[in-house]
């Protein structure tokens, strides 16, 4: 008589994949990296294990968050080398010399993009089969966080609006730049550098730096600023929630709202929010 196999249940299940359950958890909610993209990440990783590389879990797990993050960086650069088959033309191997490591035999980009539709297959079934079942709970709780953060987020950047470009005003009136122009006339209305000036605020406990704004606007869209002027803050663990970046031109205004009324970009996973500046009356 043939054995019968008895049902295995969702939480002897999740049981089993414990351990991937811990590297999940960890991603989303110690790394705060975004959800889907983090169970592509660990569906990768098995993918890669189950394809004989030994203890990839387990590797990346005795390793401290910051190497952790770096590998899950790269593995997003993988994930980017199997979805499109032209990505391999602007990569470059070692972008991924972390994982390379980790796999410790020959591994590369081209090699991914050579067995692209067997990896595309084999980490969709693992999504499927494994990561839906196994992680949806840890999914669900930080879907639900991130979308209670971007409800917050907006709200604050919505009263740094309203009640900090004064301040921002004030300290434009102390500068110089470019025209010699009396500081009493500075950033109003009839300053000709409001046309091309913007408003930017950033995610509490999100924080970005000066030299981040400048390297992501003049990679791109050119070598196109005047000046920025940061929210100053009054000591070195604080951050700055908002700033005014002068551009060369208004055009650079125009084509990063794209008409719209506000432009969201995303500098090394933290938001920035855009949008024209308005002098008070």
């Amino acid at each position: 008589m043939a054995a019968t196999s008895l049902p295995i249940t969702l939480e002897e299940f999740r049981t089993f994949h414990e351990i991937d359950r811990t590297l999940y958890s960890l991603l989303v909610n110690e790394l705060q990296r975004d959800p889907t993209e983090s169970m592509q990440t660990l569906a990768l990783w098995i993918w890669l294990e189950r394809t004989g590389s030994n203890n990839v879990i387990v590797k990346i797990l005795s390793l401290p968050n910051n190497l952790i993050n770096e590998l899950a960086n790269e593995a997003a650069t993988c994930l980017k080398c199997i979805e499109d088959n032209r990505f391999l033309l602007l990569a470059n191997t070692s972008e991924i010399p972390l994982t390379r490591k980790l796999i410790a035999k020959e591994f590369s980009l081209f090699f991914l993009n050579k067995n692209r539709d067997s990896a595309t297959s084999g980490i969709r079934n693992i999504i499927t089969d494994v990561c839906l079942k196994a992680l949806s709970d840890i999914m669900e709780k930080a879907l639900n966080r991130r979308c209670s953060n971007q409800t917050l987020m907006e709200s604050e950047m919505s009263m740094v609006s309203s009640l900090d470009e004064s301040y921002l005003i004030g300290r434009f009136s102390q500068l110089e730049l470019g025209g010699g122009m009396s500081p009493r006339r500075m950033m109003g209305h009839d300053d000709p550098r409001v046309d091309r000036t913007m408003f930017v605020t950033f995610s509490k406990g999100y924080p970005i730096a000066e030299w981040e704004i400048r390297e992501f606007i003049t990679t791109t869209f050119g070598e196109c600023i005047e000046c920025i002027l940061m929210q100053e803050v009054k000591k070195p663990q604080e951050q700055a929630l908002y700033a005014l970046i002068v551009f060369v031109t208004p055009g650079i205004v125009e084509c990063i709202l794209n008409d719209k009324d506000k432009a969201k970009f995303t500098i090394n996973r933290k938001h920035m929010w855009m949008r024209k500046f308005v002098p008070n009356s």
